[in-house]
């Protein structure tokens, strides 16, 4: 075994971006059946978010839907004597500490203040890093005669990226697959009710505007205060109806590869301390042809620490023959 000092030329760093399709393991981009789980609706956590899945077994948990109003209003209070304390205004309140880390701040989807939203909030077993701006197609089913509302990000007509403490913040718009439907609102809005929401790529979530999504669709909240909460199930209703039933989203994830060149000149790495090579008992070389013509092969590369502490190893795919007449070029990739 031979040892060799790295340079700093010998190490290059590089980032890819690696995107797929978000549902069902990563298998496709589409999602284009939806399910609930009356067990989970039943449940404790039913008061709070709709689970929904790909499968009648319930087996591909796809993303859940909440509703969160700020006043509390949409779901059962907790207590009938206690206003504005209700399951929606817990949503409400963990969402705007999530996204924007403040307990005083209202949401504002394109300049448009609104005290209630919708949220899709995406399985985390769907995704490794984040979601891909761009890749979104979300289609809800109008109601009251109105025509499908389809939704994407402006990622790719924004000119600056905002950010938040929930990270990269993009609006959702009038669209599919990143293409914003302008149509009478230049930016894709919903007239007078500024976006439709906020596309969250960081924390794979999509936040909906009740009133923009109220105007263009017909999908209208309700405020209950004394019975069970329907508010997300008309959303998923939207999403799961006739003529929409199409969610599209891709997933993004940055793969750093670290790339180690190992040079080994004609001088170096052409003798063995294998007991083939050197004899154990005389430490001399077992066949004199190897003296002045020796010929090793290069089957591994370990690299160390300064501690002399093996860090890496890495495998040629076949021997490599090595001897005064060769240099040899390695790359080694490290991807984390």
């Amino acid at each position: 075994m031979s040892f060799n000092r790295l340079e700093t030329d010998d190490f290059v760093v590089s980032a890819d971006s690696i995107t797929a399709g978000l549902f069902t393991d990563s298998r496709t981009a589409t999602l284009s059946t939806f399910f609930t789980s009356s067990t989970q609706v039943a449940a404790s956590s039913g008061d709070y978010y709709l689970n929904v899945f790909s499968d009648a077994a319930n087996n591909q948990l796809e993303f859940a839907i909440a509703y969160g109003d700020k006043e509390g209003s949409g779901s059962v209070r907790f207590d009938s004597t206690v206003e504005g304390k209700s399951p929606s205004s817990t949503i409400y309140g963990q969402y705007r500490n999530l996204v924007l880390g403040d307990e005083n701040a209202d949401f504002s989807f394109g300049g448009v203040t609104a005290s209630d939203f919708y949220a899709i909030s995406i399985d985390r077993n769907r995704y490794k890093e984040s979601l891909f701006p761009g890749s979104l197609t979300l289609e809800l089913s109008g109601s009251d005669g109105k025509p499908v509302l389809s939704l994407t990000d402006n990622s790719q007509v924004a000119t600056t990226v905002q950010f938040n403490d929930a990270g990269r913040v993009f609006q959702l718009v009038s669209g599919s697959a990143g293409t914003v439907f302008t149509g009478v609102n230049s930016n894709g809005y919903s007239a007078g009710q500024g976006s439709y929401g906020f596309f969250l790529p960081d924390i794979a979530t999509l936040l909906l505007n009740p009133l923009a999504i109220s105007e263009s669709a017909g999908i209208e909240t309700t405020a209950v205060t004394s019975s069970d909460s329907t508010n997300y199930t008309t959303l998923f209703n939207a999403i799961s109806g006739s003529g929409a039933a199409n969610f599209v989203l891709n997933s993004s994830e940055t793969i750093t590869s670290d790339f180690i060149f190992v040079r080994p000149r004609s001088s170096q790495f052409n003798y063995s301390e294998n007991p083939s090579f050197i004899s154990g008992s005389t430490g001399e070389v077992v066949h004199s042809s190897f003296v002045n013509n020796p010929q090793t092969y290069i089957t591994t590369v370990g690299l160390y620490n300064d501690n002399s502490e093996l860090l890496a190893v890495a495998k040629l795919s076949k021997p490599l023959k090595k001897d005064f007449t060769k240099e040899a070029l390695i790359r080694v990739k490290l991807d984390f």
